[in-house]
């Protein structure tokens, strides 16, 4: 067995804020972490008693946070960021389906790979829900790439059969297949899980999503992710396509594709029954404030979420966003709430609990998501450069609410020093910077 003892300031958020769990803050605490495992949380000289050979870091020159888990994030659009001034549908024809087009290509699909799990790595991020490519071979070449780099990656071939590009579309019968392949192939293999991933219904037909909805009930322990209610003109062209459901959500729940391992990312423009029916099957929704500015999608209605007991996490989206960060998208969520009348007052412990512990809960992984005894040792080492901006506020930091909230305001990758899933470095071609043992 191999243990190390982490010394460290720490912050997490063990309970949902939402129904009365409190920031968790403790300035000096050891955390004894044994084949990544947290198997002890206390003091320096309880953690020595209990492993008196173990190497202990010290990392209190940083704040030690939960690795953050992004519940939707685009694989092909990483380089499609940075596309402003349009709306969804115009921002998809110009700028995301050409980009996805090019993932038919293995190398060009291999380089995106890499740069996705970076991407994710060096913003904290150790955990992922992610929206694959249109080809089987691209997602062949990103499960490998993500086997590789130990991230928490749970990803699906994304389908369509309408109103996209020709190149991009697929029939039934090859959805059914070629999921069923990368299933059998990379499914449970190490951290990789499987989602079945249909677009959204503007295109995907009946025939398609019955044929994903086959895919959804082979296994007890596959998921499902799509899209939802992200644009009013994607919500119209929807109930045209769709003239028997009773609304967007309905074109998924006919087929059987809700339940708690079903994660729908945005419903900005919901209707009650849909967040009703969301509240009663468990749903999760990924709230994506960043995507939903840049693209003039709306203000997320987070207070009706929460009052029809529909469970909201934090996704980055990457195209339609403006990068990896989920520190962002939690300041992001902050704003939005701010400026709508009905917003929900969200404090420091609400976006962290948004960027871990409720991202955790989406993808039923109840060993991630906070620092506790029994947990994995998925964490972020926060620690601005000496001299900056974020250094000396976080510095000045009056409380642990306050600290944290210095982070989320001010925090980007690069304040980002270490990141570990399950006690060990991601494996990336671009390496964080080690942390350093302590001499005491």
């Amino acid at each position: 067995m191999r243990t190390t003892i982490y010394r460290a300031r720490v912050l997490d958020v063990p309970s949902d804020p939402f129904t009365g769990g409190q920031l968790r803050s403790d300035e000096d605490v050891a955390l004894t972490v044994t084949d990544g495992t947290i198997t002890g949380r206390g003091s320096l000289a309880e953690a020595r008693v209990g492993a008196p050979e173990a190497e202990v870091l010290d990392l209190r020159a940083g704040i030690l946070l939960p690795g953050f888990v992004d519940t939707h994030v685009h694989y092909p659009q990483v380089r499609a960021i940075g596309g402003l001034g349009m709306p969804l549908l115009d921002w998809l024809d110009e700028c995301a389906l050409p980009e996805e087009e090019h993932m038919a290509d293995a190398g060009y699909a291999g380089q995106v790979a890499d740069e996705l799990l970076a991407g994710l790595a060096q913003a904290g991020t150790t955990t992922a829900l992610v929206f694959g490519a249109h080809q089987a071979s691209a997602m062949d070449v990103f499960f490998a790439a993500a086997e590789g780099s130990g991230l928490r990656i749970t990803a699906g071939l994304v389908v369509g059969d309408r109103l996209l590009k020709d190149t991009l579309h697929t029939t039934p019968d090859a959805a059914l297949s070629e999921a069923g392949r990368l299933i059998e192939t990379w499914h449970g293999r190490g951290k990789l899980r499987y989602a079945v991933t249909p677009r959204f219904s503007l295109s995907a037909t009946d025939e398609l999503l019955a044929a994903c909805a086959q895919t959804f009930t082979s296994r007890e322990d596959l998921y499902f992710t799509s899209h939802v209610n992200e644009n009013t003109a994607e919500v119209e062209a929807v109930a045209e396509l769709f003239p028997h459901a009773a609304h967007y959500l309905d074109t998924y729940d006919r087929h059987g594709l809700l339940g708690p391992r079903s994660v729908l990312a945005h419903n900005v423009h919901p209707v009650p029954a849909e967040l009703a029916r969301m509240g009663e099957t468990g749903v999760s929704v990924a709230h994506c404030p960043s995507s939903n500015a840049s693209l003039g999608s709306g203000l997320f209605p987070m207070r009706a979420h929460l009052d029809a007991g529909v469970h909201v996490a934090l996704g980055s989206d990457v195209g339609g966003g403006t990068g990896f960060s989920l520190i962002k998208e939690g300041l992001q969520a902050y704003f939005a709430q701010q400026a709508r009348p009905d917003g929900v007052p969200l404090a420091p412990e609400h976006l962290l609990h948004l960027a871990t512990v409720a991202g955790a809960h989406a993808l039923g992984l109840d060993q991630v998501g906070h620092l506790s005894e029994g947990m994995a040792f998925d964490a972020v080492w926060f620690r601005p450069q000496e001299g900056s901006t974020a250094e000396a506020v976080l510095r000045s930091a009056a409380s642990a609410g306050d600290a944290l909230a210095k982070i989320f305001a001010l925090g980007t990758p690069a304040d980002v020093a270490q990141v570990w899933v399950a006690g060990e470095a991601p494996r990336m071609r671009r390496r964080p910077p080690s942390c350093s043992a302590d001499p005491g």
